[in-house]
């Protein structure tokens, strides 16, 4: 069974920065707050499930990927060239 994924605010700041969307067109797009997105990002509070779900399933429907921690660390990249 494959693993969950798990979204990092660091990781969400890079992939909106990427994409070029502010904090309010991800919240849009994934049909969460803005304060949601924010609170999240400046790890004011950590996200329920669902809401993650939604952050990620936007996030990866822009195109971009998460790629997991590993020695070089989490991060972000483009599904296909740009």
């Amino acid at each position: 069974m494959p693993h969950a994924k798990i979204l990092l605010p660091a990781q969400c700041r890079a992939a909106r920065g990427l994409i070029n969307w502010s904090q309010g067109e991800l919240a849009d797009r994934a049909g969460v707050s803005r304060s949601t997105v924010k609170d999240f990002e400046t790890e004011r509070h950590a996200l329920h499930h669902s809401t993650e779900r939604l952050l990620i399933e936007a996030i990866e429907a822009a195109g971009v990927s998460l790629i997991a921690g590993d020695e070089a660390g989490p991060g972000v990249r483009f599904k296909r060239p740009v």
